[in-house]
């Protein structure tokens, strides 16, 4: 169980990490208009991205025999997907895909926060491919039909939910508490560092696994 929770916490933070046009969106709203409503902005793309990670979860359920006679080249497979990712979020500019709806305006509400994020994060069904990547790499998949199996699925997908919440609590906490010294041209510097942490930790992974280190 300890397991699946670290498991989903890591999967949660490892979504909403990279600073694609949401985490713009959410940095937008925290320094012009206050941390609750970037806040909210990272909870609409964590509804979307839970949505993606149940159908991704319980669709990998029906290929488990084959996940668990390939595992190493699953691994493998996994951190390749997540590297390629990373490297399109570490050379793209994510405030070119924001539309005018983050803009301010008189009627900005927590509501239309929340429903323009998960608009926009939902709008990006590639996400599915980040997420097949997460789970072979750190083997969650749901399975069974039992009391037990159910239980683990839900605190699963509750703690990649928690995951992406203290991310996006932490990026608004960080972001207001440098208000003033905080700008959008700072993105892409932040973006490209965690881009390559990433990346470091996916070639890692690939070396371990062909080590013969399982994780």
């Amino acid at each position: 169980m300890l397991d699946t929770v670290l498991s989903g916490i890591l999967i949660g933070i490892c979504v909403s990490a990279p600073l694609g046009p949401v985490g713009v969106l959410c940095i937008q709203r925290t320094l012009s208009r206050g941390r609750a409503h970037g806040f909210f902005t990272g909870l609409g793309a964590t509804v979307s991205d839970l949505i993606y990670a149940i159908i991704t979860g319980f669709g990998m359920s029906f290929i488990m025999p084959v996940i668990n006679s390939n595992r190493t080249l699953i691994q493998i497979l996994g951190c390749v997907i997540i590297c390629l990712f990373e490297i399109h979020i570490f050379r793209s500019r994510p405030v070119a895909h924001i539309s005018n709806s983050g803009q301010s305006s008189a009627k900005n509400t927590y509501m239309r926060d929340f429903v323009t994020s998960f608009a926009l994060c939902f709008s990006n069904p590639l996400i599915i491919f980040l997420f097949i990547g997460l789970f072979a790499h750190f083997n969650f998949v749901i399975q069974g039909e039992s009391m037990e199996d159910m239980v683990n699925s839900v605190v699963g997908f509750f703690s990649i939910m928690l995951g992406a919440l203290m991310w996006w609590f932490s990026l608004t906490l960080l972001v207001g508490k440098l208000r003033s010294r905080f700008s959008l041209n700072t993105i892409w510097t932040i973006n490209k560092v965690i881009g390559s942490v990433l990346i470091l930790l996916c070639v890692t992974g690939v070396i371990l696994t062909l080590m013969g280190i399982t994780f």
